[in-house]
C-alpha cells in the first residue's frame, strides 16, 4: 500500500460520504487517531512525535469551525421567523458530541480509523467522544480538499433526521441541568471559563462545567454557547442528554467523563 493509499474501509467510507478525495491523504490524517500517530513514532524513535504529527486533531479543529458555520447558516434558513433563545439550544442540540457519535456510526466511521492497538484494547474505537471528533476531522477534511460546499451537501445529507426531529426548540441545556441537578439534591452545577483564544473580533471562548463528581467542556464563538454545549455534553455523560441511549457510543462517553477532546 502506497503511503496515501486509503485502506479498504476508508474507500467504503469515502464512497458514503459522497466526495471523492483530490488529495487523499487528508482523509487518511482525518481517520488517524493520535494514539496511531504515536505509536508509529516509538518504532522508530525513543520519543513519540507532537501529538498534532499526522494525527487528526488540527482537521477536527477546522471542522468543528466548519460545522457550527453550515448548521448556523441551515437553522436561519429553517427558521427564519425564530429568535436566537430559539436557534441557540437548536444548535447546540445538533452539534452535540452524542449527535456527532450517532452520524458517524450511520456511516460507518468506526471500521475506518487507525488506532493504536493498545487502545484498540481498550474498546476507544466506539467511544462517543473519539468518533465526534473524527467526524469533525473528516468534515475539515472535506472542506480543505474542496470547500464549503460539499462539506454543506455531507452535513445536509446526514442531519437531516436530526433536523427535522426539532419540532420545537431543545430546552436550553443549562436549564435542564440545573433542573437535573437539584432534583437529584444536588449542589447547582459550577462554570468555569478555561480559556479564551483567537483575535477581539473572533474570539473562540472554552468553558467547563462540573456537577454531581462529573465535568463536560464546550467551546463556541461566545461564552454563553460554551457553556450551553459544555451542559449539554455533561448532560449526555450523565445520561440525560437528547442523543443518550442505552448501549453503544452515547453511553460509553461516560467512560472518559473528563478526557472530551484533550484525550481522546
Amino acid at each position: 500500500m502506497t503511503r496515501n493509499a486509503l485502506s479498504h474501509p476508508a474507500e467504503v467510507l469515502q464512497e458514503t460520504l459522497g466526495h471523492r478525495f483530490r488529495r487523499p491523504e487528508l482523509l487518511l490524517q482525518a481517520l488517524t487517531h493520535r494514539s496511531a500517530v504515536a505509536a508509529r513514532g516509538r518504532q522508530v524513535r525513543r520519543h513519540a512525535p507532537p501529538r498534532d504529527s499526522g494525527s487528526n486533531e488540527r482537521l477536527e479543529f477546522i471542522g468543528d469551525r466548519v460545522l457550527g458555520l453550515i448548521m448556523a447558516e441551515w437553522l436561519l434558513e429553517r427558521f427564519p421567523h425564530e429568535p436566537e433563545g430559539g436557534l441557540g439550544p437548536r444548535h447546540a442540540s445538533l452539534v452535540s458530541r452524542n449527535a456527532l457519535a450517532g452520524v458517524a456510526e450511520k456511516i460507518g466511521m468506526p471500521e475506518a480509523l487507525t488506532i493504536a492497538v493498545h487502545e484498540e484494547q481498550a474498546g476507544i474505537r466506539q467511544l462517543a467522544n473519539v468518533l465526534a471528533d473524527a467526524l469533525e476531522a473528516v468534515l475539515g477534511a472535506i472542506y480543505l480538499d474542496a470547500g464549503l460546499a460539499p462539506a454543506r451537501d455531507f452535513v445536509r445529507r446526514y442531519w437531516t433526521d436530526l433536523m427535522t426531529g426539532q419540532v420545537d426548540p431543545p430546552k436550553d441545556p443549562k436549564t435542564a441541568l440545573q433542573e437535573w441537578v437539584l432534583g437529584r439534591g444536588a449542589v447547582l452545577p459550577v462554570y468555569e471559563t478555561r480559556s479564551m483564544e483567537g483575535p477581539s473580533h473572533a474570539p473562540r471562548f472554552t468553558v467547563s462545567v462540573s456537577a454531581m463528581g462529573a465535568e463536560a467542556q464546550g467551546s463556541a464563538g461566545n461564552k454563553r454557547q460554551a457553556e450551553s454545549l459544555a451542559a449539554a455534553h455533561l448532560l449526555e455523560t450523565l445520561g440525560r442528554g437528547p442523543g443518550a441511549r442505552k448501549g453503544g457510543a452515547a453511553v460509553r462517553s461516560a467512560v472518559h467523563v473528563d478526557a472530551g477532546k484533550e484525550n481522546s
